[in-house]
């Protein structure tokens, strides 16, 4: 690519987060036959001879058209894949073959942009210093997803870097895509590094999507956007392939419309992978079909801890909190309330620490990996390309992090593994594992966080509050559902607990899910009128 086309490309991007909108006219979209099609339904159309795996994708790529671009313009596909329709053909010829693979055959999914993909669509980061890199196989999720008979539709944005660049950044915000949107309410914002994961599937730009953590980056969005999302027990689901943060906290997981497709993506991308150290304690402890837990009456006799902590730091979120804590009583769980678990603050510190020098480490090793394909080959490189590309690339705020991790050691370093330590124990043995324990809990409940800020790519991120940090760190499970609405923005119910609890955590969504039905489409309002 020419310079002048570089340098043209980079501000298109920029300018997309302050992009003239008239938030007095709402969107008007159309009709969407696809609208909330959970892969069940998309798989009983495609046996019933209703749809086959190319209209259905065909459908999902004119969605993304009329409103990721265009119409309300959420910017949160980076690009579509070119052989979409072509996988999607051969797809079809096999189901008339042979009969499809699973209940993923021809379901059109979401991949963030730092999941890499061997075909012809790129993975950045939402960097333009990776503009180009395509990567020479397959992330091992990418992978069970292919083997599954998904149709790899699209990149989606994110908070460039996975939201691990400035410390004033907005969510969503990538040289690449600029400013996400949140579906709900345009200039609200779509939370969490995995933004355009959420933004897209909210907005059925895609059946499913894949989403990437390391703190909140999966369950904030899916919060925010009105989604189920799953962050798994880290060593559940390969991280190989991914453009990383942190080996002690990262993972990937689905960010979709139902716990039962959450339930579905999980089994098709779980297991162990001898390239990822962190799965060789996954035995026993995966399971091929996540749906068999899911239970209507899953709440009856469970003990659930309220970590009161986590509420009020807004008044309105409680109130969709105590309404949701009625619910589960109503259906049979016992509620420990309160209980008292380790508070992040005691964590934000060290956790910090542990993140600043495993991305340095791991982040030099992805990038040194791609050998020609990439103009920089460590975060040395990255921090003078984005230096040299100012305007494209920091237009409102800087790489902090960036600097505070090039300056750190190796991991013998004694500051890490102090950290490391203080991290695991204040998480895991002194936090999650002995409250637990203590009160023989099933899991843990609070607020996944408030409803979406107002986008401000000066300031920055507004997030009131939250409970991602103690699961985050102790590289435990953690699922989040639609527990209602604050000014029809979506707030989100957590349930973490120990480590490979998926199949807990996913019954006792499932039957608050299926009493409650909090999730409703979004329309795409301007803005909110107050």
């Amino acid at each position: 690519m020419h310079r002048r086309d570089f340098l043209r490309r980079g501000a298109i991007a920029g300018s997309a987060a302050v992009a003239t909108t008239n938030w007095n006219i709402p969107f008007v979209q159309q009709v969407f036959e696809l609208e909330e099609s959970t892969i069940a339904d998309l798989q009983r159309g495609m046996h019933e001879g209703r749809w086959t795996a190319r209209m259905i994708t065909q459908a999902y790529l004119a969605r993304i058209e009329e409103l990721d671009q265009q119409g309300p313009a959420l910017h949160s596909i980076l690009e579509t894949n070119p052989d979409a329709l072509a996988i999607a053909d051969e797809l079809d010829r096999e189901r008339r073959a042979k009969g499809p693979r699973g209940p993923l055959h021809g379901i059109p999914v979401l991949l963030k942009d730092n999941l890499d993909t061997a075909d012809r669509m790129t993975t950045t980061a939402g960097s333009l210093a990776l503009e180009g890199s395509v990567a020479a196989q397959d992330s091992t999720v990418a992978k069970r997803l292919r083997e599954a008979g998904a149709v790899l539709l699209a990149k989606t944005n994110l908070s460039e870097w996975a939201n691990f660049r400035s410390e004033h950044g907005s969510s969503g915000w990538s040289a690449r895509g600029g400013q996400c949107r949140n579906p709900y309410v345009l200039d609200r914002n779509p939370c969490g590094s995995s933004s355009g994961s959420g933004a897209a599937t909210s907005a059925n730009l895609g059946t499913v999507s894949i989403g990437t953590e390391t703190d909140g980056s999966i369950v904030c969005p899916s919060s925010s956007n009105g989604l189920v999302g799953l962050k798994p027990t880290v060593g559940l689901v390969s991280r190989v392939g991914i453009i990383p943060i942190s080996h002690t906290q990262d993972g990937a997981g689905p960010m979709v419309r139902t716990v039962t497709d959450a339930a579905i993506v999980l089994s098709a991308i779980a297991g162990a992978d001898p390239r990822d150290s962190a799965t060789s304690a996954i035995a026993g402890h995966a399971h091929p079909n996540y749906t068999k837990f899911l239970d209507a009456g899953g709440l009856k006799g469970a003990r659930i801890g309220v970590a009161r902590q986590y509420f009020e730091f807004h008044r309105d979120v409680d109130t969709v909190m105590e309404e949701a804590l009625v619910s589960m009583k109503r259906l049979g769980a016992e509620l420990i309330d309160p209980i008292v678990v380790t508070n992040d603050n005691a964590l934000a510190e060290a956790e910090l620490l542990v993140l600043l020098y495993e991305f340095k480490r791991n982040v030099n090793g992805y990038l040194a990996s791609l050998g020609v394909r990439a103009p920089v080959k460590n975060l040395a490189e990255l921090i003078n390309f984005n230096e040299a590309h100012r305007l494209q690339e920091m237009p409102y705020f800087g790489q902090e992090l960036f600097v505070k991790a090039e300056a750190k050691g190796p991991l013998t370093s004694k500051e890490y593994v102090d950290a490391l330590k203080k991290c695991r124990k204040l998480s895991r043995e002194k936090g999650i594992d002995e409250v637990m324990t203590k009160h023989r809990l099933d899991a843990i409940v609070g607020p996944t966080g408030g409803p979406a800020w107002l986008t401000d790519v000066i300031n920055g991120d507004h997030i009131g509050g939250g409970c991602s940090t103690l699961a985050a760190v102790a590289g435990y499970p953690h699922i989040t559902v639609p527990a209602g609405y604050v000014r029809d923005l979506p707030v989100g119910l957590s349930l973490f607990g120990r480590a490979w609890s998926e199949p807990v955590l996913l019954r006792l969504a499932f039957a608050f899910e299926q009493a409650t039905k909090h999730r409703h489409t979004p329309k795409f309002r301007p803005t909110l009128d107050l």
